[in-house]
């Protein structure tokens, strides 16, 4: 009796195991390479990404990234043309929240003047690049007004990102741990692109192809020219005279007010990538009439 137990039980394994082999080779399934749920799991969700990505796009605008604190980190898409020119505003957050009113006003002006942008030109703004450092001080990412903000001395915190790390020290340029701001010590993060919020950016620069960026901050009322080591690229050179020529600003070849490291703009440069930093003259001007001068040029010199 008990050798027609063990019998009986082998034959039904061996049955179990011929019919799960007649089954997988009636479907084209190779087991070997992983379940049928894993890899259709896995294809779906590339394929989905992909194709939220370019509908957002198509739509206006994407969602490029979160912050640390999990705000959305968005850019605004205007013009259809494949020569894309970018717009960055807040990389310092609440301690230069004028950078992203003037980045709001860049996207007032586009929404009601849709036929300034040349038709070969595709323009896109983020106008807030450290949403927890602009939501610290001023208590919100979208528009404001000069009255939700306090004093200067009360908005210095609000220059680092959740995680007290100065973004505009965290690209991958002369990257150190602890970078200078004045005569202050920062911190740089734990290696470049450390933060959520400069890799939200380094990502979307390596997906598209762009022809010039500006990135705003303030104040010392200049447009300066980028590099990382290995000389300004002509085009970079050519726009910062233009925009600065255009704005009334004066042109710097370079920041050589302290040494800085970890830098966006000059991250960009190291990537081959036309792009200059215009500091606003203050902390509390917007200057939109000399900025808007400058982006006309701009888009008039890159227009067909």
């Amino acid at each position: 009796m008990k050798n027609f137990i063990i019998i009986l039980i082998v034959i039904i394994i061996a049955g179990m195991g011929v019919y799960f082999f007649v089954q997988s080779s009636s479907s084209g399934v190779d087991f070997s390479k992983g379940t049928p749920s894993d890899t259709i799991i896995s294809d779906d969700v590339t394929e989905t990404d992909e194709n939220q990505a370019a509908e957002q796009e198509n739509k206006g605008e994407t969602l490029i990234g979160t912050s640390v604190e999990g705000r959305d980190i968005v850019a605004y898409h205007y013009g259809n043309g494949a020569m894309e020119l970018l717009f960055v505003g807040g990389i310092h957050g609440g301690y230069e929240w004028n950078t992203t009113l003037v980045a709001y006003e860049l996207i007032n002006y586009l929404k009601t003047n849709p036929d300034a942008i040349p038709a070969n030109v595709k323009i896109t703004v983020i106008p807030v690049l450290n949403p927890d450092g602009l939501n610290k001080i001023v208590g919100t990412t979208s528009p404001f007004t000069k009255i939700d903000v306090p004093s200067l001395q009360e908005t210095i915190p609000g220059r680092f990102n959740a995680n007290d790390v100065d973004l505009n020290r965290n690209f991958d340029c002369e990257w150190q741990s602890s970078g200078k701001w004045q005569n202050r010590t920062v911190s740089g993060g734990d290696k470049p692109f450390s933060e959520p919020e400069t890799q939200a950016i380094k990502n979307y620069v390596e997906t598209h192809k762009l022809s010039a960026v500006v990135v705003w901050y303030s104040a010392a009322g200049g447009v300066f020219a980028s590099n990382c080591l290995n000389g300004v690229l002509p085009e970079t050179s050519t726009i910062t005279n233009i925009y600065a020529e255009a704005s009334g600003y004066p042109a710097y070849e370079d920041f050589d007010f302290y040494a800085v490291t970890g830098d966006m703009v000059n991250w960009l440069a190291k990537e081959n990538i036309p792009a200059i930093s215009v500091l606003l003259s203050t902390h509390d001007s917007v200057e939109w009439d000399e900025n808007l001068k400058g982006i006309k040029a701009l888009l008039e010199h890159y227009a067909e």
